[in-house]
């Protein structure tokens, strides 16, 4: 009979290596969205001073969304990743 360890602690070199990389691609993501994301309104119908001061906050609420929905491998792809 062959018995093997299971450990059931996660590894902490892949937690720390996937905090990094999901860091990583939140600014990423971040700083496309500042430039390709949702412009704000302007006229009637803009939020003014208002949404000029949270647009910085909904951006990287919006990144961090894109970011747990996909996978971008920035990490895999430098080289430095897993």
């Amino acid at each position: 009979m062959n018995i093997t360890s299971v450990s059931a602690s996660p590894n902490i070199k892949t937690m720390k290596t996937t905090a990094v990389e999901d860091g990583i691609e939140k600014a990423f993501l971040a700083e496309m969205l500042k430039y390709a994301g949702p412009q704000p309104l302007s006229g009637e119908f803009g939020g003014g001073i208002g949404e000029d001061q949270f647009s910085s906050m909904m951006t990287d609420v919006h990144a961090t969304a894109i970011a747990a929905r996909i996978d971008l491998g920035l990490l895999r792809k430098t080289g430095e990743g897993a």
